[in-house]
């Protein structure tokens, strides 16, 4: 069967044009072929590596679509990136409206030359119009030359490179089409592999979080988008979670969502029926801890998209979301904030050594947890549920920004520790031996950049670098705006170890010879630099691209989707690849697979349409942002409540005061009590 009699066959599902608020990253139009034909690069040094990257983000940046709510009547958009600029920060604003002759507003020059420079009128004439222009963050890393994302004079080579960027677009939606798994007519997930070549497996089911690259894809086609496959989703797996979990005559907690799903035929009812895994039938028979996360996080972004709060406020939706989060938030002997998992409960669902604490789970758990605090309807059982997650929060974002952090002074810091010591005063609090630290990490640190690593807990450190878990954590803001910044610093010092020729590694580095032994139990497909041990994965593309606009560095994800696009369709889409650069397929890849397909047309429509993004990230929480002052045992609460309007100023910078109070007011009585030696 074609491809195109695939799609002819399989029911297309047209809905309303797609609403979401445009409080985050917003649009930002290309302009018309006969401007850019206009416009020419100024003249700027620039080191081999940085001629490269502008030469790779000119000659392949795609015209924004135009048929979508980007045109529509009235519509008026912003937004703004910020970044840390060394001590510095850096706000750029964008707005685009629907009149084009608005223009491109930015901050002036920063301090240390992050801003644009001046320019005679003569040579703006000479670049064209300002509208035409994209201002994007700069790259401490890159180099202020790369400010300006300005489309190449001569597009005959963009022309050709863009062709073949949506040929393979089309190819991606055919293929994506094919996958489609339908319930009583409808909709409700897709298979994660069509590989005609190789046995159906396990790979003839819909998986929780295999689905959500293309439910992404779905909410973000254009201009038709496909929201009701989502929805069907969402509410198919909520049914599933209410059924009764049991494994060798042990039950599961009444939270746990599946881990996958099949659709079959019943001979005896004479209809279809839902056959659902929870884990009974994975690798190793662990319950994934992660299903119920991205549940939350895809009906945040269903929601987020369609502007349709009638899902998440139904009964059975918000029942769902408290079952899952009891579950996490029930009370237990733990002194951490983390959650306590076994190896393979998450993406890498074999063994890896990552039980314990590992920083996925971590990162996935503050995401959803955030997200469910925005949907949670408020009345009494919600409000109590709402505080236990508000004090979870706090205490697990610092505990992950303090602990799980590494970058060159922590990993001094680390190397220096002294061990054996007691009581709170311990600066080494987990006993960590500074022997056990790996030698791959001294090389593998930068002077600038950094990482959430793999694992933490007593005498344990894993420094293993893992993409998701980073990415994740940008996306949920979990990582500060400074950590953020570090990490894509990070990316670039390190692009071949951990991009190389085939985008990307899911863990650097790989485990080899007695540690593979010990730590894999010798698994015979996650040997060295292949599958979750060092392999490469087409899919978390899209994970890094949303990483990257965040954070302000589109460059970097332009880069790897350049790379991609060479190889993926040609390859057959497969599964992951091999290779210390990911250069081979991967000996067990399954071709056609549908998250390598997703993964790249998220991608693709993020990086064309950043507003797409307000989909998958959260903003900072202020509350959380900064350091909370704490009373000393030695100070009455009469005192400091009277420093703490100025502690708040000195802090945040604004003053809220009770009765109309003013700051030197509250001065002066700070003044009155020093002299009465009330303080």
């Amino acid at each position: 069967m074609s491809l195109s009699d695939c799609s002819e066959k399989v029911p297309s599902s047209v809905s309303d044009e797609l609403q979401f608020p445009m409080d985050d990253y917003q649009a930002i139009s290309g302009a018309s072929t006969a401007e850019k034909s206009a416009s020419s690069i100024p003249s700027v040094q620039q080191n081999d590596t940085t001629d490269e990257i502008w030469r790779s983000i000119n000659n392949n940046r795609d015209c924004l679509p135009k048929n979508r709510d980007d045109t529509r009547e009235g519509l008026e958009r912003a937004t703004s990136l910020k970044c840390a600029l060394g001590d510095e920060e850096q706000v750029v604003v964008l707005t685009i409206e629907h009149d084009s002759s608005k223009h491109l507003q930015s901050a002036p020059e920063s301090p240390d030359g992050g801003g644009q420079d001046v320019e005679s009128d003569k040579e703006k004439a000479g670049r064209g119009s300002l509208e035409n222009k994209t201002t994007l963050k700069p790259s401490p890393s890159v180099g202020t030359s790369l400010v300006l994302l300005v489309p190449e004079a001569s597009n005959a080579k963009s022309n050709g490179s863009e062709a073949c960027s949506s040929s393979m677009m089309e190819e991606a939606w055919e293929r994506l089409r094919c996958s489609f798994v339908y319930f009583q007519k409808k909709p409700v997930g897709t298979l994660a592999a069509v590989d005609p070549s190789a046995e159906d497996l396990n790979y003839n089911q819909v998986f929780v979080r295999d689905f959500v690259p293309t439910a992404l894809a779905c909410l973000m086609k254009i201009p038709d988008p496909e929201p009701e496959i989502v929805k069907n989703f969402l509410l198919k797996t909520l049914h599933l979670q209410g059924w009764k979990k049991t494994i060798d005559n042990f039950t599961l907690g009444e939270g746990v969502m599946p881990a996958s799903f099949k659709v079959m035929y019943d001979s005896f009812q004479e209809k279809d029926v839902l056959k659902a895994d929870f884990g009974g039938s994975a690798i190793g028979r662990v319950a994934p801890v992660d299903s119920g996360f991205w549940w939350i996080i895809l009906l945040r972004s269903y929601t987020k998209c369609t502007g349709d709060y009638t899902l998440s406020e139904e009964p059975e939706v918000q029942k769902g979301m408290k079952l899952i989060l009891d579950l996490c938030l029930s009370d237990g002997f733990d002194t951490y904030p983390t959650l306590l998992c076994a190896d393979g409960c998450s993406m890498i669902d074999r063994r890896m050594g990552i039980y314990g604490y590992p920083i996925e789970i971590q990162a996935l758990f503050f995401f959803a947890l955030r997200c469910a605090q925005q949907m949670l309807k408020e009345d009494t059982d919600s409000n109590k549920l709402i505080e236990r997650i508000e004090r979870r929060i706090t205490a697990l974002s610092y505990h992950i920004r303090k602990y799980y952090w590494l970058d060159f002074t922590q990993l001094n810091n680390i190397y220096r520790y002294k061990t054996e010591e007691y009581s709170h005063t311990a600066v080494n609090k987990f006993n960590v031996i500074p022997e056990s630290i790996p030698d791959w990490v001294f090389d593998f640190m930068p002077l600038r950049g950094g990482y959430f690593i793999g694992n933490v807990s007593p005498a344990r450190m894993d420094f293993r670098w893992f993409l998701v878990d980073n990415c994740i954590a940008i996306l949920s803001s979990l990582a500060t705006m400074s950590q953020t910044t570090a990490i894509m610093d990070l990316v670039e010092e390190r692009w071949e170890d951990l991009i190389g020729e085939m985008p990307l590694k899911i863990a650097y580095p790989a485990l080899e010879g007695y540690e593979w032994n010990i730590v894999t139990g010798c698994d015979p497909k996650n040997t060295r630099w292949s599958y979750h041990n060092g392999g490469s994965w087409p899919v978390l593309l899209w994970l890094l691209t949303a990483a990257c606009i965040k954070a302000g560095r589109p460059q970097i994800a332009k880069r790897a989707i350049e790379l991609m696009e060479q190889r993926l369709s040609k390859d057959g889409w497969p599964e992951y690849y091999d290779g210390k650069k990911g250069r081979y397929v991967g000996k067990q890849a399954r071709k056609h697979q549908t998250w390598s397909i997703s993964g790249y047309l998220v991608a693709k429509l993020m990086i064309e349409n950043p507003s797409n993004l307000a989909m998958i990230s959260l903003e900072e929480d202020k509350k959380i942002e900064k350091p909370r002052l704490t009373r000393s045992a030695s100070w009455t609460c009469s005192s400091f409540d009277i420093l703490d309007p100025i502690h708040q100023f000195l802090w945040t910078g604004d003053c809220k005061l009770e009765n109309n109070t003013s700051l030197p007011d509250v001065t002066n009585r700070l003044y009155e009590g020093l002299k009465s030696d009330e303080i």
